[in-house]
């Protein structure tokens, strides 16, 4: 075997078989006694360095190469005898593994303070990925790798981690505003980071090749105080949604009532559409020094009428032809009121249900259905506003 080694010239390559090794040194320990004319093969995706008597002296992309030494064969033994026949001509092999390397994970191990423009103080977790390149080989072995005769992925990962975040706190303090608006900047946050790396990768001759952020997120109770405040957001104004709730409930209860009462239903569904004009009506805010417009009557295109009549319930105006009040319900077209306070009596009510007096007491009344004026019972037209009773 001794005379095998001194004889034969060296044939050096290297395989990565993990995927995720960076540099191989050939020899793995040590150093070797490299012969003139060894021949080094390198892939598309590697580099090699040759170091001899300690120094880097070239480097090799893709392709066979023949390698220079003071090595000779049978002759370098005969020289070295004063060494123990071992050649103080030392050499290595440094292989750098030239592809992107993805995937690699970089995160905050404890949470970040962050000075929120809504929320106040919050403690912040970041994660990520990020993929890597070697760009400058002699620089990545000189600075980074030393004489270790394997580097991989998970001894550098570590550290850009512990730089990326250190850069994220900076950058995160001077470019976001709230959390709020963080969703829709995950791009821009990863660019600006990425932009702002360059300086601190290249120093180990190391090229970002992209970095991405994908969560930014609060502590559990800061996320339910967001949701609690989204949820009141949703409902500002409760009051008219309760509102609105009520004349939901109140269509149900005509809708109901058509098999119980034909009047209770007819009412609720007269009244329905004068609430919800007013209920939309009054979540238009007047401009500026104008007045709130009165509610407009269905059927009408949206303007509000003259008013013609009051209502002889709650004294609102209501249209002249107008059935029932739009503000109270009251019903507006009869023919039989109390001579005293107007109260609308039935066929065959003999006292006033509101203030007792007795139906038939003096001379008989009606009212008009168009003005409500008061008239006599004979009267076929409405001594106010000439209209047929």
């Amino acid at each position: 075997m001794a005379e095998t080694r001194l004889i034969f010239l060296e044939n050096i390559e290297w395989f990565d078989e993990s995927g995720r090794q960076i540099v191989q040194r050939v020899p793995a320990e040590g150093s070797a006694e490299i012969k003139w004319g060894a021949q080094l093969t390198v892939r598309e995706s590697q580099a090699a360095v040759f170091f001899y008597k300690g120094k880097a002296v070239g480097a090799f992309g893709p392709g066979r190469h023949t390698l220079r030494t003071g090595n000779i064969p049978l002759l370098t033994k005969l020289l070295s005898v004063p060494w123990a026949l071992d050649s103080p001509l030392r050499a290595e092999i440094y292989f750098v593994n030239l592809k992107v390397f993805t995937n690699l994970k970089w995160g905050t191990r404890d949470p970040v303070a962050f000075r929120d423009a809504e929320l106040g103080l919050v403690r912040l977790r970041a994660f990520g990925v990020f993929n890597l390149q070697v760009a400058q080989p002699v620089l990545f072995i000189n600075r980074l790798v030393g004489t270790q005769g394997v580097f991989t992925t998970e001894e550098v990962e570590e550290y850009l981690n512990r730089v990326i975040v250190s850069r994220l706190n900076d950058y995160l303090g001077e470019k976001l505003d709230t959390l709020l608006n963080l969703p829709a900047r995950y791009d821009e946050l990863s660019e600006g980071l990425a932009r702002r790396l360059e300086e601190d990768f290249g120093r180990f001759g190391i090229r970002l090749a992209a970095l991405y952020v994908n969560a930014i997120t609060p502590p559990p109770e800061v996320q339910q105080a967001i949701d609690d405040r989204s949820r009141i957001g949703a409902f500002q104004d409760l009051e008219r949604l309760m509102q609105l709730k009520a004349a939901m409930a109140m269509e149900k209860a005509a809708s109901a009532g058509e098999g119980a009462g034909s009047g209770m239903g007819t009412a609720l569904g007269l009244m329905l559409p004068a609430m919800f004009s007013q209920f939309f009506a009054a979540g238009r805010p007047a401009a500026p020094g104008q007045a709130a417009a009165p509610p407009a009557v269905p059927g009408t295109g949206g303007a509000p009428p003259a008013a013609a009549a009051t209502c002889p319930e709650c004294k609102s105006p209501t249209a002249a032809d107008a059935k029932f009040c739009p503000q109270c319900g009251h019903q507006l077209v009869v023919f039989d009121r109390c001579a005293r306070c107007g109260k609308n009596l039935t066929p065959a009510a003999r006292f006033c249900p509101r203030c007792g007096l007795e139906v038939g007491n003096g001379p008989q009344k009606k009212f008009c259905p168009h003005c409500g004026a008061e008239n006599l019972a004979d009267a076929v037209h409405c001594n106010d506003c000439g209209e047929k009773l």
